[in-house]
């Protein structure tokens, strides 16, 4: 029985989509094209988070040994992303379908206007059966603008487009209880949105041709399921995988989605850089936030500290007493009338819990 999926985000990772030589697997992509066109025919809304382009880059220009390290990546992907675009739109056509590019930089999530806009545009390819393929824009993303890797940057997608679920496809089967290269560890094949202690058993090695590791996905998996999303992580190099994990015959790793939370939340979750100032609360306004299975907002008699200014509709921190945060919420009224109501009792919430978003404990 196929999952109940209506939209689905599917990142392809640079290992699965590059030989070991680093130049571009085009019989695989080919293969993953043929899967999301049959998915496409069964009626599921694509959107295709694709690694490649640095390697397609590398099949067309060669660089010297002693290049700098960033110019010759943003050199690789500008030229790679040409060929990897136009290798994808000639594949789908095969099909009958279109696709097209969609590259952004982490700076693109930070503006709620931005958001919302590039919001629409998804949508509108999507309601004309165009298949969005995205990518980090290489060519203007260094230090600060960089996405960890292409797996935050699918999981903002998923956030944004109220997908069902997210699979990532990697070069191994899943999250491992140790070493996926050793044979006493074990695949596990649920994660629960309560698990927590990932960094104890999952190795933080980085993959090969891919900026992450299997750590930081599994931290990112956590986050979206979070958010009321399925995750799936499984092996892009296993044929015809994506079917396979849908009808849940493949082995893989499933990140059990939360309750689905609200988009204003979802928002939030990945706004961190977009604070304007911290709210800092004490330990009763931390429990009562962060208690199991009650949704409560925040009062000004749970504020200690008010670090910086904001004005209503301003995203804010909010950290424990120590500076540890907590979480992310949109400010009902400004730091003004904040600090004139700080640890007053009867007062209007400084952030309701329809804007409020707990950052997940999975450390």
């Amino acid at each position: 029985m196929r999952l109940p999926y209506r939209r689905l985000v599917v990142k392809i990772g640079s290992n699965v989509l590059t030989q070991d030589n680093g130049l571009p697997d085009l019989a695989r992509m080919e293969q993953l094209v043929n899967q999301i066109a049959g998915l496409k025919a069964q009626g599921l809304e694509v959107i295709v988070v694709s690694s490649g382009a640095v390697a397609a880059g590398r099949s067309l220009i060669t660089l010297p040994t002693k290049a700098d390290a960033v110019r010759s990546r943003q050199l690789l992907a500008a030229v790679g992303q040409v060929k990897l675009l136009s290798t994808y739109a000639e594949l789908f056509g095969r099909h009958g379908l279109l696709c097209a590019q969609v590259l952004v930089t982490k700076e693109d999530f930070r503006d709620r206007q931005h958001y919302l806009n590039m919001r629409n545009c998804f949508q509108e390819l999507l309601q004309r059966a165009v298949i969005p393929i995205v990518n980090e824009n290489d060519v203007v993303s260094v230090t600060e603008l960089m996405f960890t890797d292409n797996d935050e940057l699918a999981g903002l997608i998923a956030a944004q487009l109220d997908a069902d679920a997210l699979v990532i496809l990697t070069n191994v089967d899943g999250i491992f209880d140790g070493d996926p290269r050793l044979p006493s560890s074990r695949l596990i094949p649920e994660i629960a949105p309560t698990a927590t202690g990932f960094a104890n058993f999952v190795t933080a090695q980085r993959s090969q041709f891919g900026r992450g590791g299997m750590l930081t996905k599994c931290h990112m998996a956590h986050k979206v399921a979070k958010l009321g999303i399925s995750v799936h992580v499984a092996n892009g190099k296993t044929a015809d995988i994506l079917p396979a994990v849908l009808t849940q015959k493949a082995p893989h790793t499933w990140f059990q989605p939360s309750k689905t939370a609200s988009g204003k939340k979802k928002w939030l979750a990945n706004s961190q850089d977009s604070a304007k100032a911290e709210v800092r609360l004490n330990a009763g306004a931390r429990a009562a936030l962060t208690a199991a299975g009650k949704a409560r907002s925040l009062l000004p008699v749970g504020v200690v500290a008010v670090v910086g200014t904001f004005r209503k509709g301003d995203i804010i921190r909010l950290s424990d007493e120590s500076g540890h945060l907590l979480g992310l919420g949109i400010a009902e009224y400004g730091s003004e009338k904040a600090l004139e109501r700080l640890g007053l009792q009867n007062q209007r919430p400084l952030v309701h819990y329809d804007y409020l978003f707990l950052i997940p404990t999975s450390a």
